[in-house]
């Protein structure tokens, strides 16, 4: 093990791969199709958890791959997608049950790509809500076809190289993700969804850029007083939003972040605990214990065995 998690941008990924990446996109965009045989020291790197600076969409046309995102496992095969947003840890497992013909094809772009592409939040943001606890589906058949409709329209333009090809490709890409929401919706349609009301857009997007505060702060910051200084609210006004949209308060989404990376440093690094607790910003060894077993049931030392 080693002492640290990877910290992987588009721009590693890209290196990994097998050409018709998108070269020209700089760190924006990426895209890949590709067998095992093509990707072993790819896989041999993504064996160790590692976060993506951006999203990723992993769509296996054939064979079976293992997943892992923040602990817990997807069994991915014939036309599954999986999808990774950026503040996940994640990990590819190498089995004996990949085959070399393993055949999947891999998408990822920053977020000012995504945010860049002018979509229509209202309608996708309760299907990225969802990744947190649904980030893998399985397409019909025909839903595939779309699928790598889309796929090839884009290799096609990868390969032009024509000067408007970054903004052919974000209307893809918009288009495309518009396709695998309503896909997604229908398979979590029959899913309980959190809180009664349906919450407004506004509502909606104060949680996104409450989560991504918290993804980003949340090893050091655990007071709703600062993530609502961020965001130019009230703690009571932000806490009620929250909780409205998501089923779950502010806090209960900063521990479930903190608790995540309490157990990965623990799992998948020899990080002494002192050093975990320094690094999590807790006063002391002690308060981290309390903390850590309230929430799990176990000591950090039981946790890591």
């Amino acid at each position: 093990m080693d002492d640290h998690l990877l910290e992987i941008s588009l721009q590693d990924l890209r290196k990994m791969l097998p050409s018709r990446t998108g070269d020209d996109l700089s760190d924006d965009f990426l895209i890949a199709e590709a067998r095992y045989s093509e990707v072993r020291s790819m896989l041999d790197i993504l064996q160790h958890p590692c976060r993506l600076n951006g999203y990723m969409g992993l769509f296996c046309i054939k064979g079976k791959l293992e997943v892992e995102i923040n602990l817990k496992t997807y069994h991915i095969g014939d036309n599954s997608v999986i999808i990774n947003i950026p503040g996940n840890i994640a990990r590819v497992f190498k089995t004996d049950e990949i085959q070399e013909d393993t055949h999947f094809v891999l998408v990822a772009v920053s977020s000012d790509f995504l945010s860049s592409s002018r979509m229509d939040y209202a309608r996708l943001f309760d299907e990225s809500i969802s990744i947190l606890d649904n980030p893998c589906f399985v397409m019909s058949e025909s839903e595939k076809s779309i699928f790598m409709k889309y796929l090839d329209l884009a290799f096609n333009l990868l390969g032009l190289g024509s000067p408007n090809m970054k903004h052919s490709l974000r209307g893809i890409v918009s288009s495309c993700l518009y396709f695998a929401g309503a896909v997604w919706q229908e398979k979590l349609r029959s899913a309980p969804r959190p809180g009664g009301d349906s919450p407004t857009l506004r509502s909606k997007l104060v949680l996104e850029q409450f989560l991504k505060l918290v993804a980003q702060y949340h090893d050091r910051e655990r007071g709703m007083a600062f993530y609502a200084d961020k965001m130019c609210m009230t703690p009571k006004y932000l806490s009620k939003l929250i909780k409205n949209v998501s089923g779950k308060s502010g806090p209960e989404w900063i521990d479930s972040f903190v608790i995540l990376e309490a157990k990965n440093m623990l799992k998948y690094t020899d990080i002494p605990i002192k050093e975990i607790v320094y690094k999590l910003h807790f006063p002391n060894s002690s308060v981290f214990y309390k903390f850590f077993k309230s929430h799990t049931g176990m000591t950090p030392s039981e946790y890591r065995g």
